[in-house]
């Protein structure tokens, strides 16, 4: 057993029994540094991160491009990539972290993208930030709020937080029966209002 804390859930899926580990954010996703410096985007493919839809193409979203005049150095999202806004939110002060899960396409510098490790089902990172208290306790300390409200902190040490995360094959079946509960919420529920889970790990 390693020398870093481990941690057991309450509530486990039948066939998980190793203790979950509490390692920093950076043993599971890695900076990317892919640019669009070869135009493979346009600004029809720029995309917005969503506290309630994750992340959605801007024009289909908010019904028009923000983006500047040029994208070429706007950071490149490939479908699994976990991207971090830096903007403050009512519910997230830190703002809030979430995974792309539909087309690829690019984002402005003022988000960090980050690409999973072998050891990481990207999906799981926004499950497991969803809950608010998890996610601005985790950020507060390692962010420094400038004068106009933006984050002062580098995508670097957005990952120095410290997290307890299950094996990659837990992992997955945590993130599948809560995508399945969302489904299931979303067929019954057609309010406007975001339900909130409250996560039992």
């Amino acid at each position: 057993m390693s020398d870093k804390k481990r941690k057991v859930p309450k509530l486990r899926f039948p066939g998980f029994t190793d203790d979950w580990e509490q390692r920093k954010l950076i043993d599971y996703l890695e900076v990317s540094k892919e640019k669009n410096k070869d135009g493979t985007f346009d600004k029809e493919d720029v995309l917005s991160v969503s506290g309630f839809y994750g992340i959605v193409n801007q024009i289909e979203f908010q019904g028009r491009s923000f983006a500047g005049s040029s994208v070429a150095n706007y950071g490149v999202v490939k479908n699994g990539d976990v991207v971090y806004t830096k903007s403050p939110l009512k519910s997230n002060p830190y703002g809030i972290i979430k995974t792309n899960k539909g087309n690829p396409g690019v984002v402005s510098t003022l988000y960090a993208v980050y690409r999973p490790l072998k050891n990481t089902h990207s999906d799981f990172i926004q499950t497991y930030f969803e809950q608010d208290a998890r996610m601005n306790n985790y950020m507060s300390p390692l962010v420094n709020k400038g004068a106009k409200n933006d984050m002062k902190v580098s995508d670097e040490n957005a990952l120095k937080g410290e997290v307890i995360f299950p094996s990659k094959e837990e992992q997955v079946k945590i993130s599948d029966y809560f995508e399945m509960l969302n489904k299931l919420l979303s067929l019954h529920q057609r309010q406007s209002n975001f339900i909130k889970i409250s996560y039992l790990f």
